[in-house]
C-alpha cells in the first residue's frame, strides 16, 4: 500500500467519522419534539430516522457540490498531501466540536463545525485566498442568519393557525389526531435531513479525491461515496443524540402535538427547499427556530430564553472555534510532517490526538448519562449540574 494511498484511506475514514458524529448530533432535529410529545416512543424515533435518512442521502447532490467546490480554491492550493491534510484537519475540527456540544447538550450545527474547521485549516495552509469567501457568504452565511428567522417566523404562523381551526375540537381528540400527524412530519424531516446533511460529507471525501489524483474536479460523485455516507449517517442517527434530544425536546418549549406538528413541517419545507438550490443549510439552526416559533405561536407557552440564550452562543462561536481547532491541527500535522520529512506521520498523530480526546468526552458522558429511559423526564426535576450543562 502506498504513501498516498494510506492517507487518503485516513481522511476517508476520519470523514466518514464526522458523517457519524453528525447523524447522531442531528437526530434531535427531526425526532425530539415527536419524542417529547410521546408521539413516537424513543428508540421507534430515532430507527425510523435513520431509515429515511439513508433514503435521503440518495435523493440529490446539490449539497455535496457546494461543499466539494465552493469552499477551497483548488487553484490556490498544490493538491496531493497539502490539500489531504487541509481536508483531513478540517474535518478534526469539525468532529471534536461536534462531540463537545452532544456532551454539553447543546444543538450547535455539524454543518458549520465542518465548514468552520475546513475554512480553518485553509487559512493556517493557505492563507486568506485559499477560500472561496464569495461561496462561504452565499452559501453559508447568508443561509445560517437567515434560515432560524424564517423557520421562526413560519412555525409561529403555523402553530397559530393549527390553534385557531382547531380551538373547537376536544383536547383528547386534538392530541390524538396530531400525533398521528407528528409522525409523517417527522419522517420528513428526516428524510430532507438526508438531503442536505449526508451530502456534505460526500463532497469532503470527494476533495480528498481530487487531492489524491483519483478523480477529475468536474466528475460527478462516485456512487460509493454517496453509499458510504448514507450508511454512516444513518448508524449515528440510529445511535440517537439523546442529550442533543432532551434539549431540544424538553428544553426550549413544553410543546404539545400541535405545535409538534408545525414546528416540523415548517423545518421540513425549508431545508427540502434549500438542498434544492444547494445551499448547505444548519439543519439544527431550521429545527431549533421552528421548536421556538411553536412556542411563541402557542398563547400561554413558556419559551426558556435561558436556553435559548446559550444556543445562540454556540451557534456564533461553532465557526470560529471548530475553525481554530482545524487550524491549529494542521500546524500541528504540517509540523510533525516537517520534522520527520514523511507525508503521513503528521495525520497519524492528530487522528490519534482525535481519538483520545473522543475517549474522554464519552468517559465524561457516562456521569451524567441521558439515554431513552429518562431522555422526556420533566425539566424542571434536573439537578443543577445537568442545567447548567444543558
Amino acid at each position: 500500500m502506498t504513501t498516498e494511498l494510506i492517507i487518503l484511506v485516513i481522511v476517508v475514514l476520519t470523514a466518514l467519522a464526522f458523517d457519524f458524529t453528525n447523524g447522531f448530533h442531528d437526530t434531535a432535529n427531526a425526532m425530539a419534539t415527536s419524542i417529547a410529545t410521546k408521539a413516537l416512543k424513543p428508540k421507534t424515533a430515532v430507527a425510523l430516522s435513520a431509515v429515511l435518512n439513508l433514503i435521503g442521502a440518495f435523493l440529490s447532490i446539490e449539497v455535496a457540490k457546494t461543499v466539494g467546490t465552493g469552499l477551497v480554491n483548488l487553484e490556490a492550493s498544490d493538491g496531493g498531501s497539502g490539500l489531504m491534510l487541509i481536508v483531513f484537519t478540517g474535518l478534526v475540527g469539525a468532529i471534536l466540536w461536534n462531540v463537545f456540544t452532544w456532551l454539553l447538550g447543546l444543538p450547535s450545527s455539524s454543518s458549520h463545525a465542518l465548514f468552520g474547521g475546513l475554512i480553518g485549516a485553509t487559512l493556517a495552509s493557505l492563507g486568506f485566498n485559499g477560500v472561496l469567501w464569495a461561496g462561504v457568504a452565499q452559501k453559508i452565511i447568508v443561509p445560517a442568519l437567515a434560515a432560524p428567522i424564517i423557520a421562526a417566523i413560519v412555525a409561529t404562523v403555523g402553530t397559530a393557525m393549527v390553534y385557531r381551526i382547531t380551538r373547537t375540537t376536544a383536547d383528547k381528540n386534538k392530541a390524538k389526531g396530531f400525533r398521528i400527524g407528528q409522525v409523517a412530519t417527522a419522517s420528513l424531516v428526516s428524510l430532507a435531513h438526508g438531503t442536505n446533511d449526508a451530502q456534505k460529507t460526500m463532497g469532503v471525501i470527494f476533495l480528498a479525491l481530487v487531492a489524491a489524483d483519483s478523480i477529475d474536479p468536474e466528475a460527478p460523485i462516485p456512487f460509493w461515496v454517496r453509499a458510504t455516507c448514507a450508511i454512516a449517517i444513518a448508524l449515528g442517527t440510529y445511535l440517537g443524540g439523546w442529550r442533543i434530544i432532551r434539549t431540544l425536546g424538553k428544553g426550549l418549549v413544553e410543546i404539545d402535538p400541535p405545535q409538534g406538528m408545525a414546528a416540523e413541517g415548517s423545518s421540513a419545507a425549508i431545508i427540502l427547499t434549500s438542498s434544492h438550490f444547494g445551499m448547505a443549510l444548519s439543519t439544527t439552526h431550521v429545527a431549533t427556530g421552528s421548536i421556538l416559533g411553536s412556542g411563541l405561536g402557542r398563547k400561554g407557552a413558556e419559551v426558556r430564553w435561558g436556553v435559548m440564550g446559550r444556543m445562540v452562543i454556540a451557534w456564533l462561536i461553532t465557526l470560529p472555534a471548530s475553525g481554530a481547532v482545524g487550524a491549529l491541527t494542521w500546524f500541528i500535522g504540517n509540523a510533525i510532517n516537517q520534522v520527520t520529512g514523511s507525508a503521513w506521520m503528521g495525520e497519524s498523530v492528530v487522528f490519534v490526538i482525535l481519538l483520545g480526546f473522543c475517549y474522554w468526552m464519552l468517559r465524561h458522558s457516562k456521569k451524567d448519562p441521558i439515554d431513552p429511559s429518562n431522555v422526556n423526564d420533566e425539566w424542571q426535576k434536573q439537578t443543577p449540574k445537568e442545567v447548567k450543562a444543558a
